[in-house]
């Protein structure tokens, strides 16, 4: 109710800031001091990273080769029977020597359990927790009830289709070492990107969302934490009392949870988590309704806990506050030419109206035309991809953007306002990736 009520006053307060301002002053001004804002903030970033990159090349880290954490590493699995032992297989063959897998079956009505149990008689390094049919449901329950399992003095959490290289640690947990560090998120690359244009669109999507998070960290920011391959330190997770079992996107919820207790979160680039894209339009909406849905029902239920937190340092709420701009935008711009629309048909002195109104629809595409700079930008520099190849594939990953984000953002807004909270997570099924893979394998010899 709180959520509701807060988002109500919300978009209430933007509407009537339109509607009012449109007949005393010209709206359109305080839309491009905002976007002059963010790309201020936007040149900041970059500035901060070049800045980091030239330091680091004067005088390189140094990684003390000493810390070595124990690192317990979990992964939950749900009816996941067709991948989990692919998986654990290639997380046993990581370089480092202080580790523990910890396999949790949540409910599943598939066979994972026998295969999770086959796995444990195999391996000593293995073991598991079966919750049966019944428990609280949701990761972060699912995460919290393994918790007692794991003796590392670090938690790292990967999904049971997560594959990486074998120097994945050695490269990750350098940047926990940190006192006030207390999680550490690698980059998630799509695995099978190629598959369809889908699959291509998600590891553009996962690659320009690498570039906001280099930019993010090389400023302190509000790093978040994106579920596959979370590294967090056990004293931060006990600090913050563990997941929140009531939320659907666990990862987002703790990122503000850690920054609120003054805990820094660093992101990784060099680390990179594999996982699999998904195939086919439905499954897709669904994955992105819950991430949305999560992210928005986030920031509102934490936003004034985050902004009068003593602990939470001045960089990461303002990095948060623009970020938060992301959502609150495209509904701006959406009220603006409603508005407009609605006065150049109502009134007489259309023309003065109409070229208000192409002036609201201008600078939507000025918006546009950025963030495809934005994507393009990031394919040429973290997707190593040549120029051309670079804008045809930012030109239809923006397409692709605006198609699933836009409409979604309107149906969470509706849906936070008009129906009651519930816990589904719109689970993501796997498998198809490593079947085709496999299916490949056994071609070749034949």
């Amino acid at each position: 109710m709180r959520e509701r009520i807060l988002l109500f006053i919300i978009l209430l307060a933007l509407w009537t800031f339109l509607y009012v301002f449109q007949y005393h002053v010209n709206t359109i001004w305080g839309l491009v001091i905002l976007l002059c804002l963010m790309a201020m903030y936007g040149a900041y970033t970059s500035l901060a990273l070049w800045h980091n990159k030239r330091k680091l090349k004067k005088n390189p880290k140094e990684i003390d080769e000493s810390f070595k954490p124990f690192i317990s590493i979990m992964i939950p699995a749900h009816n996941e029977a067709s991948v989990i032992e692919y998986t654990v297989n290639n997380i046993r063959a990581i370089d480092y020597p202080n580790f523990e897998i910890i396999l949790i079956d949540d409910r599943s009505t598939d066979n994972t359990l026998d295969v999770i149990k086959s796995i444990c008689e195999k391996y000593d390094d293995v073991k598991y927790l079966h919750r049966e049919e019944g428990a609280f449901p949701g990761k972060s329950a699912v995460l919290n009830d393994a918790l007692p399992l794991a003796k590392g003095e670090a938690i790292l959490v990967f999904d049971a289709d997560a594959t990486v290289e074998p120097d994945f640690l050695n490269k990750l947990v350098p940047n926990l070492q940190p006192e006030d560090v207390g999680a550490v998120q690698a980059r998630k690359v799509i695995r099978g990107a190629e598959t369809n244009i889908l699959t291509k669109c998600q590891n553009n999507e996962y690659t320009l969302d690498a570039y906001m998070q280099v930019g993010r960290d090389a400023i302190k920011g509000a790093v978040e934490l994106r579920g596959n391959g979370e590294l967090i330190k056990r004293t931060a997770l006990d600090d913050i009392g563990g997941w929140n079992n009531y939320t659907i996107t666990d990862d987002l919820d703790m990122s503000t949870r850690l920054h609120m207790k003054g805990w820094d979160v660093r992101y990784c680039l060099d680390a990179i988590v594999y996982e699999e894209g998904v195939k086919y339009p439905v499954p897709l909406f669904r994955q992105r309704r819950r991430w949305l849905e999560g992210t928005i029902r986030r920031y509102l239920e934490y936003f004034f806990e985050a902004i009068f937190s003593k602990k939470m340092s001045l960089r990461a709420k303002t990095d948060m506050v623009i970020y938060i701009t992301e959502f609150i935008m495209p509904l701006w711009f959406l009220f603006e030419l409603l508005i407009r629309g609605f006065k150049l048909i109502t009134h007489k002195s259309g023309i003065v109206f109409q070229n208000e109104l192409m002036s609201s629809v201008i600078i939507s595409f000025a918006v546009a035309f950025g963030f495809f700079i934005a994507i393009r930008y990031s394919l040429r520099h973290y997707g190593n991809m040549k120029r051309w190849e670079a804008l045809k594939e930012a030109s239809y990953t923006a397409i692709y953007m605006l198609i699933i984000w836009f409409p979604m953002e309107l149906y969470i807004f509706a849906k936070i306002l008009f129906r009651p909270k519930d816990m589904n997570w719109g689970k993501t099924t796997h498998g198809l990736i490593v079947e085709e893979e496999e299916n490949m394998e056994l071609s070749s010899v034949k």
